[in-house]
Protein backbone atom coordinates (compact mmCIF):
# COMPACT_ATOMS: atom_id res chain seq x y z
CA UNK A 1 0.00 0.00 0.00
CA UNK A 2 1.14 3.12 -0.66
CA UNK A 3 2.31 5.34 2.31
CA UNK A 4 0.10 8.19 1.79
CA UNK A 5 -2.97 6.22 0.39
CA UNK A 6 -5.23 5.99 3.53
CA UNK A 7 -4.87 10.13 3.73
CA UNK A 8 -6.01 10.49 0.35
CA UNK A 9 -9.70 11.59 1.12
CA UNK A 10 -8.31 14.01 4.10
CA UNK A 11 -5.94 16.60 2.41
CA UNK A 12 -5.52 18.50 5.13
CA UNK A 13 -3.68 16.24 7.23
CA UNK A 14 -2.12 15.11 4.07
CA UNK A 15 -0.98 18.95 3.29
CA UNK A 16 0.39 18.75 7.23
CA UNK A 17 2.38 15.94 6.35
CA UNK A 18 3.73 17.55 3.27
CA UNK A 19 4.95 20.53 5.37
CA UNK A 20 6.60 18.02 7.94
CA UNK A 21 8.81 16.75 5.16
CA UNK A 22 9.51 19.57 3.47
CA UNK A 23 10.81 21.17 7.07
CA UNK A 24 12.63 18.54 7.72
CA UNK A 25 14.78 18.10 4.54
CA UNK A 26 18.09 19.75 6.17
CA UNK A 27 18.73 18.31 8.76
CA UNK A 28 15.91 15.85 9.24
CA UNK A 29 15.07 15.60 12.90
CA UNK A 30 15.52 12.85 15.11
CA UNK A 31 12.49 11.14 17.03
CA UNK A 32 12.84 8.33 19.63
CA UNK A 33 10.82 5.33 19.12
CA UNK A 34 10.32 4.26 22.74
CA UNK A 35 9.87 0.42 23.35
CA UNK A 36 9.58 -0.50 19.37
CA UNK A 37 8.53 -4.03 20.26
CA UNK A 38 5.97 -5.04 17.74
CA UNK A 39 5.64 -5.24 13.92
CA UNK A 40 3.49 -2.32 13.55
CA UNK A 41 5.80 -0.06 15.57
CA UNK A 42 8.57 -0.83 13.55
CA UNK A 43 6.52 -0.70 10.55
CA UNK A 44 5.77 2.70 11.35
CA UNK A 45 8.91 4.00 11.98
CA UNK A 46 10.04 2.30 8.49
CA UNK A 47 7.86 4.46 6.94
CA UNK A 48 8.19 7.73 8.45
CA UNK A 49 11.98 6.97 7.65
CA UNK A 50 11.06 6.43 3.89
CA UNK A 51 8.76 9.79 4.14
CA UNK A 52 11.48 11.57 5.07
CA UNK A 53 9.61 12.93 7.87
CA UNK A 54 11.71 12.00 10.24
CA UNK A 55 14.77 9.98 11.84
CA UNK A 56 13.61 7.52 13.95
CA UNK A 57 15.57 6.32 16.63
CA UNK A 58 14.73 2.84 18.01
CA UNK A 59 14.95 2.82 21.79
CA UNK A 60 14.96 -0.58 23.41
CA UNK A 61 16.16 -3.85 24.35
CA UNK A 62 17.79 -5.02 21.17
CA UNK A 63 17.06 -8.63 21.45
CA UNK A 64 13.12 -7.38 21.75
CA UNK A 65 13.25 -5.33 18.65
CA UNK A 66 15.24 -7.40 16.38
CA UNK A 67 12.58 -9.91 16.47
CA UNK A 68 10.27 -7.44 16.00
CA UNK A 69 11.41 -6.40 13.01
CA UNK A 70 12.04 -9.67 11.39
CA UNK A 71 8.04 -9.85 12.22
CA UNK A 72 7.72 -6.60 10.29
CA UNK A 73 10.56 -7.28 7.38
CA UNK A 74 12.11 -3.98 8.54
CA UNK A 75 15.78 -4.46 7.92
CA UNK A 76 17.00 -2.85 11.68
CA UNK A 77 20.28 -1.51 10.72
CA UNK A 78 18.52 1.03 8.60
CA UNK A 79 18.00 3.04 12.06
CA UNK A 80 19.84 4.05 14.92
CA UNK A 81 19.66 1.93 18.03
CA UNK A 82 19.80 3.10 21.57
CA UNK A 83 20.13 -0.25 23.94
CA UNK A 84 17.77 -0.44 27.01
CA UNK A 85 17.40 -2.96 29.44
CA UNK A 86 13.74 -4.94 30.06
CA UNK A 87 11.33 -4.18 31.28
CA UNK A 88 9.49 -1.36 29.23
CA UNK A 89 9.78 1.53 31.98
CA UNK A 90 13.64 1.50 31.53
CA UNK A 91 13.35 2.54 27.49
CA UNK A 92 11.20 5.32 28.98
CA UNK A 93 13.51 6.70 31.68
CA UNK A 94 16.23 6.49 28.46
CA UNK A 95 13.76 7.98 26.43
CA UNK A 96 13.12 10.94 28.23
CA UNK A 97 17.32 11.57 28.99
CA UNK A 98 17.45 11.85 24.92
CA UNK A 99 14.86 13.84 25.17
CA UNK A 100 16.28 16.50 27.79
CA UNK A 101 19.86 16.22 26.16
CA UNK A 102 18.05 16.86 22.57
CA UNK A 103 19.39 13.67 20.98
CA UNK A 104 15.53 13.70 20.17
CA UNK A 105 13.42 16.30 19.35
CA UNK A 106 10.18 14.22 19.95
CA UNK A 107 8.75 10.86 21.11
CA UNK A 108 6.50 8.42 19.90
CA UNK A 109 5.08 5.44 22.09
CA UNK A 110 6.19 2.08 20.78
CA UNK A 111 5.04 -1.38 22.01
CA UNK A 112 4.51 -0.10 26.13
CA UNK A 113 1.48 0.93 28.32
CA UNK A 114 0.94 4.59 27.89
CA UNK A 115 1.08 4.69 31.98
CA UNK A 116 4.75 3.42 31.51
CA UNK A 117 5.63 6.00 29.14
CA UNK A 118 3.88 8.98 31.23
CA UNK A 119 4.87 8.03 34.16
CA UNK A 120 8.79 8.47 32.91
CA UNK A 121 7.93 11.89 31.38
CA UNK A 122 5.86 13.78 35.04
CA UNK A 123 8.75 12.60 37.00
CA UNK A 124 9.46 15.29 39.00
CA UNK A 125 13.23 14.62 38.68
CA UNK A 126 14.14 12.65 35.60
CA UNK A 127 10.94 13.85 33.34
CA UNK A 128 10.07 16.48 31.03
CA UNK A 129 7.70 18.63 32.95
CA UNK A 130 7.59 22.05 31.95
CA UNK A 131 5.86 23.72 34.90
CA UNK A 132 2.09 23.64 33.34
CA UNK A 133 -0.11 20.70 32.85
CA UNK A 134 0.81 17.62 30.54
CA UNK A 135 -2.17 17.54 28.01
CA UNK A 136 -3.65 15.94 24.73
CA UNK A 137 -4.84 17.46 21.78
CA UNK A 138 -6.36 16.04 18.64
CA UNK A 139 -5.88 17.60 15.24
CA UNK A 140 -8.76 16.17 12.94
CA UNK A 141 -9.92 16.08 9.11
CA UNK A 142 -12.92 15.84 9.06
CA UNK A 143 -14.59 15.19 5.32
CA UNK A 144 -18.34 17.24 6.80
CA UNK A 145 -15.52 20.42 8.21
CA UNK A 146 -14.24 23.04 5.92
CA UNK A 147 -10.37 23.28 8.54
CA UNK A 148 -8.39 21.04 10.53
CA UNK A 149 -10.31 20.95 14.23
CA UNK A 150 -8.78 20.60 17.35
CA UNK A 151 -10.60 18.89 19.89
CA UNK A 152 -8.86 18.39 24.02
CA UNK A 153 -8.28 16.93 26.12
CA UNK A 154 -9.58 13.19 24.87
CA UNK A 155 -6.75 11.22 26.48
CA UNK A 156 -4.88 12.52 29.63
CA UNK A 157 -7.06 14.63 32.08
CA UNK A 158 -10.11 13.01 33.44
CA UNK A 159 -12.20 15.72 35.22
CA UNK A 160 -9.84 18.88 34.73
CA UNK A 161 -11.02 21.90 36.95
CA UNK A 162 -10.57 25.25 35.88
CA UNK A 163 -7.55 25.44 36.53
CA UNK A 164 -6.35 22.19 34.75
CA UNK A 165 -8.51 23.79 32.09
CA UNK A 166 -6.79 27.16 31.72
CA UNK A 167 -3.30 24.87 30.81
CA UNK A 168 -5.14 22.51 28.33
CA UNK A 169 -6.59 25.49 26.66
CA UNK A 170 -3.35 27.11 26.68
CA UNK A 171 -0.94 24.09 25.65
CA UNK A 172 -3.52 23.62 22.79
CA UNK A 173 -3.30 27.58 21.34
CA UNK A 174 0.19 27.36 21.54
CA UNK A 175 -0.22 24.23 19.06
CA UNK A 176 -2.20 25.75 16.62
CA UNK A 177 -0.13 28.74 17.00
CA UNK A 178 2.82 26.48 16.04
CA UNK A 179 1.02 25.17 13.07
CA UNK A 180 0.37 29.06 11.58
CA UNK A 181 -3.44 29.44 13.06
CA UNK A 182 -2.45 33.01 14.51
CA UNK A 183 -5.21 34.10 15.80
CA UNK A 184 -7.35 30.99 16.59
CA UNK A 185 -11.71 30.75 17.24
CA UNK A 186 -12.02 28.19 20.57
CA UNK A 187 -15.87 26.89 21.95
CA UNK A 188 -15.77 25.97 25.21
CA UNK A 189 -18.15 22.98 25.40
CA UNK A 190 -21.22 21.70 27.06
CA UNK A 191 -23.83 19.96 27.57
CA UNK A 192 -25.95 24.02 26.77
CA UNK A 193 -24.73 27.16 25.95
CA UNK A 194 -25.89 28.84 29.26
CA UNK A 195 -24.39 29.04 32.12
CA UNK A 196 -26.41 26.54 34.65
CA UNK A 197 -24.86 26.38 38.75
CA UNK A 198 -26.16 21.73 38.40
CA UNK A 199 -23.75 21.36 35.57
CA UNK A 200 -20.25 22.83 36.41
CA UNK A 201 -18.97 23.08 33.00
CA UNK A 202 -20.82 25.64 32.17
CA UNK A 203 -19.43 27.79 35.29
CA UNK A 204 -15.64 26.27 34.20
CA UNK A 205 -17.11 27.94 30.82
CA UNK A 206 -17.77 31.20 31.87
CA UNK A 207 -14.79 31.35 33.97
CA UNK A 208 -12.23 30.36 31.14
CA UNK A 209 -14.30 33.31 29.17
CA UNK A 210 -13.44 35.80 31.86
CA UNK A 211 -9.63 34.49 31.53
CA UNK A 212 -9.84 35.30 27.71
CA UNK A 213 -11.24 38.93 28.60
CA UNK A 214 -8.51 39.49 31.00
CA UNK A 215 -5.65 38.56 28.47
CA UNK A 216 -4.84 35.44 29.26
CA UNK A 217 -4.29 34.14 25.77
CA UNK A 218 -3.97 37.25 23.67
CA UNK A 219 -5.28 37.16 19.77
CA UNK A 220 -7.35 34.09 20.74
CA UNK A 221 -11.10 34.66 20.72
CA UNK A 222 -12.84 32.22 23.22
CA UNK A 223 -16.43 32.10 23.37
CA UNK A 224 -18.31 29.58 25.58
CA UNK A 225 -20.65 27.75 27.24
CA UNK A 226 -21.61 26.75 23.81
CA UNK A 227 -22.99 23.40 22.80
CA UNK A 228 -21.70 20.90 20.14
CA UNK A 229 -23.87 22.31 17.99
CA UNK A 230 -23.54 25.89 18.04
CA UNK A 231 -19.46 25.60 18.20
CA UNK A 232 -19.86 23.32 15.31
CA UNK A 233 -22.25 24.40 12.98
CA UNK A 234 -23.45 28.63 12.06
CA UNK A 235 -26.74 27.72 10.96
CA UNK A 236 -27.57 25.54 14.32
CA UNK A 237 -26.23 29.23 16.10
CA UNK A 238 -28.47 31.71 14.21
CA UNK A 239 -31.81 28.95 14.96
CA UNK A 240 -30.88 29.35 18.83
CA UNK A 241 -30.00 33.03 18.15
CA UNK A 242 -26.64 32.49 19.48
CA UNK A 243 -24.60 35.67 18.13
CA UNK A 244 -21.14 34.29 18.07
CA UNK A 245 -18.00 35.05 16.53
CA UNK A 246 -16.77 30.86 16.76
CA UNK A 247 -19.61 29.65 15.38
CA UNK A 248 -19.18 27.26 12.16
CA UNK A 249 -15.69 28.65 12.02
CA UNK A 250 -14.02 26.58 15.27
CA UNK A 251 -10.65 25.77 15.44
CA UNK A 252 -10.68 24.53 19.18
CA UNK A 253 -12.81 23.26 21.04
CA UNK A 254 -12.27 22.88 24.72
CA UNK A 255 -14.31 19.48 25.77
CA UNK A 256 -15.55 19.30 29.71
CA UNK A 257 -14.06 15.97 30.65
CA UNK A 258 -12.34 12.84 29.28
CA UNK A 259 -15.76 11.08 28.69
CA UNK A 260 -17.29 13.65 26.73
CA UNK A 261 -13.77 14.02 24.97
CA UNK A 262 -13.05 10.29 24.27
CA UNK A 263 -16.61 9.74 22.79
CA UNK A 264 -16.54 12.98 20.46
CA UNK A 265 -13.17 11.99 18.98
CA UNK A 266 -13.95 8.11 18.44
CA UNK A 267 -17.51 9.61 16.58
CA UNK A 268 -15.22 11.61 14.31
CA UNK A 269 -13.35 8.61 13.66
CA UNK A 270 -16.07 5.96 13.22
CA UNK A 271 -19.61 7.96 12.51
CA UNK A 272 -17.48 11.32 10.92
CA UNK A 273 -15.40 9.08 8.46
CA UNK A 274 -12.92 11.49 10.07
CA UNK A 275 -8.76 11.52 10.63
CA UNK A 276 -6.39 12.93 13.26
CA UNK A 277 -2.76 13.28 14.53
CA UNK A 278 -2.74 14.00 18.27
CA UNK A 279 0.35 14.85 20.66
CA UNK A 280 0.93 15.59 24.45
CA UNK A 281 1.60 18.35 25.11
CA UNK A 282 3.06 20.49 28.08
CA UNK A 283 5.93 18.77 28.38
CA UNK A 284 9.42 19.58 27.25
CA UNK A 285 9.23 17.93 23.80
CA UNK A 286 6.19 17.07 22.06
CA UNK A 287 5.00 13.07 22.24
CA UNK A 288 3.25 11.02 19.83
CA UNK A 289 1.18 8.49 21.90
CA UNK A 290 -0.20 5.94 19.66
CA UNK A 291 -3.29 3.13 20.17
CA UNK A 292 -3.14 -0.36 18.95
CA UNK A 293 -6.34 0.58 16.71
CA UNK A 294 -4.42 3.67 14.86
CA UNK A 295 -4.32 3.54 11.60
CA UNK A 296 -0.61 4.18 9.92
CA UNK A 297 -2.34 7.00 8.47
CA UNK A 298 -3.08 8.85 12.01
CA UNK A 299 0.79 7.81 13.53
CA UNK A 300 2.61 9.80 10.58
CA UNK A 301 0.44 12.89 10.67
CA UNK A 302 0.74 12.28 14.42
CA UNK A 303 4.84 12.25 13.92
CA UNK A 304 4.94 15.06 11.43
CA UNK A 305 2.90 17.28 14.12
CA UNK A 306 5.42 16.30 16.33
CA UNK A 307 8.32 17.79 13.80
CA UNK A 308 6.24 21.23 13.21
CA UNK A 309 5.62 21.50 16.63
CA UNK A 310 9.40 20.65 17.68
CA UNK A 311 10.57 23.01 14.83
CA UNK A 312 8.48 25.56 16.01
CA UNK A 313 9.64 25.53 19.21
CA UNK A 314 13.34 26.04 18.66
CA UNK A 315 14.40 29.89 17.73
CA UNK A 316 15.91 30.20 14.66
CA UNK A 317 19.84 30.40 14.77
CA UNK A 318 20.91 34.44 14.78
Amino acid sequence: MNDLASTVAHPRLNALVKRARERSQQPVPAVGVVYPCDALALETASRIARLGIARPVLIGPLELIERASDAAAVDVRDFELVASRDPPREAARHATTLARSGAVCALMKGALHTDELMSAVVDKLTGLRRGCRISHAFLFDLPRYHKLLALTDCVVNIAPNVAAKHDILGNAIELLRWIGIERPKIGILAAIETVNAAIPATLDARALVQMADEGAWPGAIVEGPLGFDNAFSAAAARIKRIESQVAGDVDLMLMPDLNAGNLLYKSFNYVGGGECAGLVLGASVPIVLTSRADSIAARIASVALAVLAAGARIPPEI
